[in-house]
């Protein structure tokens, strides 16, 4: 039988990197899943090794060129860690890394930023996913993974389908928060990804807060088409927003009105509204 497709490596490379520019030092912690394919196949038909490269090889490569490359951001970090695999092993015909990190906010004192001292930002894991295929293209994405933003008023649900089975009453001032996994491709280099991105998520966020949403999906939809005006170094914008519910609660039993004050929070069972905006 035919061996259609394989493909091996690494994953939950964990790794932190620190990069020292005289008493200012910066922080790097990065997961990485390095995935390879090429001429493998004699591996699993004919338990032949001779041309696979040990997934603790992969391994060793990802912190060999993270020592050697410490300044580098996420981004560019991928592109040295593919073309490093490709150039060092012809049988590696393409590489596929996914990249998560782990935020480090630097912390700041009397309004001043301090050298070395930093506190684990929780909201979201931007993320890098990139693919590189010998004499051919390479494609990289960047995003984050888990951003969860909420506003408290200026959205609502109105004007869909009731039946028999609609129970969900139309309101048009509800609570509307979401744990967002989102990606950008992207088409050009900017003067820098990190800046970059802030601005993509500093768009998104500012038509989200300051603009009324008819519904999730309207909201998505426009700021995909700000980010897209925004940055033109992207060319499309991808966004998976699952609803994080807050039911009012009912205190009637108690002698008291509930107005819109209360809520319980819930994301199960959760809306997942997905969207991706691109060029025309």
């Amino acid at each position: 039988m035919p061996l259609i497709r394989n493909r091996y490596g690494k994953g939950r490379v964990r790794v932190m990197r620190l990069h020292r520019d005289g008493d200012r030092h910066e922080v790097s912690q990065l997961n990485v899943k390095a995935m390879v394919e090429g001429d493998f196949a004699p591996a699993y038909t004919h338990g032949d090794n001779s041309t696979s490269v040990s997934t603790d090889t992969i391994k060793n490569v990802v912190n060999v060129i993270a020592r050697e490359n410490t300044g580098l951001c996420t981004e560019e970090f991928c592109q040295v860690l593919a073309t490093k695999y490709l150039d060092t092993y012809p049988q590696i015909a393409s590489v596929a890394l996914t990249v998560h990190e782990t935020k480090w906010s630097r912390l700041s004192f009397d309004g001043k930023p301090h050298p070395h001292s930093f506190v684990l930002d929780s909201n979201g894991k931007p993320t890098v996913e990139l693919s590189s295929v010998r004499g051919g293209v390479t494609t990289m994405s960047s995003g984050i993974d888990g951003f969860a933003f909420l506003k408290s008023t200026q959205s609502g649900w109105e004007n869909y389908v009731k039946d028999a089975y609609t129970t969900i009453p139309p309101t048009a001032d509800r609570l509307c928060a979401t744990s967002m996994v989102a990606s950008w491709k992207w088409s050009g280099k900017p003067l820098s990804y990190p800046a970059t991105n802030r601005k993509v998520l500093d768009t998104v966020l500012e038509v989200f807060s300051m603009t009324y949403s008819k519904s999730v999906q309207d909201s998505l939809y426009r700021m995909g088409e700000a980010a897209l005006a925004t940055v033109p170094e992207i060319s499309e914008i991808s966004m998976a927003c699952p609803n994080m519910h807050f039911i009012p609660m009912n205190l009637s039993a108690f002698g008291l009105d509930n107005n819109n004050d209360v809520f319980l929070p819930t994301d199960e069972p959760h809306g997942q509204i997905e969207c991706t905006v691109g060029r025309g």
